[in-house]
C-alpha cells in the first residue's frame, strides 16, 4: 500500500513515462522473442542443407549464416544490457530514468527487428537450396525402402533359379558383395551423409535388379543355350557335306575358264574343312560350358563357332555364284553390259535434266563411264578364254560410279 500511495504522490506524469518505458520493453522483448524464434528455424534449415549440399552455394550459406549470427549476438546482447540496466519497478523510478529507459530499449527494439529483416531476407535467399536439400530428404527413406526391397527380390529369384539345379554361383557373389553396402543403409544418413546414402540405395537399387532379372531369366537362357547349340552343330555338319561338293565347282571352274576367274577360290575347300573342324571343336567347348553353368563362356564360344561357321559359308557359297555367274556371262555377255550402259544413260539423262549442258563434275565420270564399257567389251575378243571375271568387277565398278554420279547430282538439287 505505500509503494501505491508513494507512485500517486509522483503524480502522473512519471507513472505515464514509466508505462511508456515498460511499453518500449514489452515491444523489445517482443522483438528479441522473434528475432531468436527466426534464427532458431533458419538455423534447422542451414542444417537440412548442409546434411545434402556441400557445394560452393552451400558453403557461403553456411559462413552468411554464421556472420547474421555474430549481429544476432550483437543487438541481442545491447537489448540484454538495455534491460539490465533499468529497473522499471523500482519505486523511486523518475520521469527522466524512465525516458532514458525507453529510448534505449527503443533503439534495442529498432536493431532487433532490423537484425531480424535481414535474417528474413537471408532465408528467401535460401530457398532454391533448401527446396533441392529437401527434396532429397525426402527421397530418403523410400529409396532406401526400395534398395531393400530389390535385395529381398534378388534373393527371392535366385532361390528360384537354385530350385531348378542352376547354380547361378556369379549371381550369388555379386549378390553377396551387396551385403555391405545394405549394412550402410541400415547405418543411415547420420553416419554417412544423406548425398552418399542415396547414392548408395541408388546403386544397390540397379545392381540388386540387375541379379533379379538375370537370375530370373537363367532357366530362358539355359534353354536358348541348348536351343543355338543343336542348331550351330547341325549348321556344322550340313557345312562339311556343303564343302564336300565345292571341289567338283572348282573343277568346272579350272575347266572352262582362265585362271584369274578362279584362283582366288582354290583354297575354299581347305579353308571350309578347316573353319568346320575348328567350330566342332568350339561347339564342343560349348557344351562343356554349359554342363557347368558357365554362362559367359558358352555364349562367347558359341559366338567364336558360329562366326568360323559364316566365313566358311561365306567361302562355299562364294565358289557356286562364281560359277553361275560366268556361265551366264559366258552365254550371253550381252544382258550385263546391256544393264550397265542403261545405268550410265539413265545417269546422263538427269544430269541432263533442265540444263543444255551438263555439269563438268558430273559430265566427266559418265563420259569415262562410256569409254570403260568399250574397254570391258573389248577384252572379250582378247583370246580363247576371256577374263570374265574381271569383265564382270568392271561393269560393277562402272555402273557404282554411275549411281555415285546420281546421288550426287540428286544430293546438290534438294539443297538447291
Amino acid at each position: 500500500m505505500a509503494t501505491e500511495r508513494t507512485r500517486r504522490w509522483f503524480g502522473g506524469r512519471d507513472e505515464s513515462r514509466r508505462a511508456e518505458a515498460q511499453a518500449a520493453k514489452d515491444a523489445a522483448a517482443a522483438a528479441f522473442y522473434e528475432l531468436d524464434t527466426a534464427q532458431r528455424g533458419l538455423r534447422i534449415s542451414i542444417e537440412t542443407i548442409t546434411a545434402v549440399d556441400d557445394s560452393a552455394d552451400a558453403r557461403r550459406a553456411v559462413d552468411g549464416f554464421a556472420a547474421l549470427g555474430r549481429r544476432i549476438d550483437e543487438v541481442s546482447h545491447a537489448y540484454i544490457g538495455a534491460v539490465d540496466a533499468h529497473d522499471l519497478d523500482r519505486d523511486e523510478l523518475d520521469a527522466a530514468t524512465a525516458t532514458r529507459a525507453k529510448t534505449e530499449l527503443d533503439r534495442a527494439r529498432d536493431e532487433l527487428v532490423r537484425v531480424k529483416g535481414e535474417l528474413d531476407r537471408f532465408e528467401e535467399g535460401l530457398a532454391p537450396l533448401l527446396g533441392r536439400a529437401e527434396t532429397q530428404l525426402a527421397r530418403l527413406a523410400p529409396a532406401v525402402e526400395r534398395a531393400r526391397q530389390a535385395l529381398r527380390a534378388a534373393g527371392d529369384a535366385l532361390e528360384a533359379a537354385r530350385e531348378q539345379g542352376l547354380r547361378a554361383d556369379d549371381l550369388a557373389r555379386r549378390l553377396a558383395l551387396l551385403g555391405p553396402e545394405l549394412t550402410r543403409l541400415n547405418e543411415g544418413a547420420g553416419r554417412h551423409g544423406v548425398a552418399e546414402t542415396l547414392q548408395r540405395a541408388d546403386r544397390v537399387l540397379r545392381e540388386a535388379e540387375a541379379v533379379r532379372a538375370e537370375a530370373a531369366r537363367l532357366p530362358e537362357r539355359a534353354a536358348e543355350i541348348d536351343k543355338r547349340l543343336v542348331s550351330l552343330r547341325t549348321r556344322a555338319q550340313a557345312l562339311a557335306t556343303r564343302a564336300d561338293g565345292v571341289e567338283p565347282v572348282l573343277s568346272e571352274l579350272r575347266r572352262r575358264f582362265s585362271a584369274a576367274c578362279w584362283q582366288d577360290l582354290q583354297h575354299v575347300p581347305e579353308q571350309a574343312a578347316t573353319a568346320s573342324r575348328q567350330a566342332e571343336e568350339r561347339l564342343a567347348e560349348a557344351a562343356k560350358a554349359r554342363e557347368e553353368q558357365r554362362w559367359p563362356d558358352a555364349t562367347s564360344l558359341m559366338a567364336t563357332a558360329r562366326a568360323l561357321l559364316n566365313t566358311a559359308d561365306e567361302g562355299v557359297a562364294a565358289a557356286g555364284e562364281r560359277l553361275q555367274r560366268l556361265n551366264a556371262v559366258a552365254k550371253d555377255p550381252g544382258a550385263e553390259i546391256d544393264r550397265t550402259r542403261f545405268a550410265v544413260r539413265d545417269a546422263q539423262r538427269l544430269a541432263m535434266s533442265g540444263r543444255t549442258t551438263p555439269d563438268p563434275r558430273h559430265a566427266a565420270p559418265l563420259d569415262e563411264a562410256v569409254a570403260r564399257i568399250d574397254r570391258a567389251v573389248g577384252t572379250l575378243d582378247s583370246g580363247r578364254h576371256p577374263d570374265y571375271w574381271a569383265f564382270l568387277k568392271e561393269l560393277e565398278a562402272i555402273r557404282a560410279t554411275a549411281g555415285r554420279v546420281v546421288e550426287q547430282i540428286r544430293e546438290e538439287r534438294g539443297k538447291a
